[in-house]
């Protein structure tokens, strides 16, 4: 099951839940204050290269998801 990352729109809480991707965005709550006005965030992840240096997809510094032109 993939993990997904979450941010309550009510108090802010930024979180991580296991879920099935079916369920990716049902049923939410926030852990925190119990609100089901929750967002799921875009996460960035890294690969590896065939010389074993990994690269994230997006910016290095803030994981803001990169720009095509």
């Amino acid at each position: 099951m993939p993990l997904y990352e979450y941010r309550c729109e009510t108090c802010g809480n930024v979180y991580e839940q296991i879920r099935r991707i079916s369920d990716a965005d049902r049923d939410l709550e926030c852990p925190d204050c119990k609100s089901a006005n929750v967002k799921r965030l875009l996460s960035v992840f890294a690969t590896s290269s065939a010389g074993g240096a990994s690269s994230a997809e997006g910016c290095a510094t803030c994981g803001a998801p990169r720009a095509f032109s």
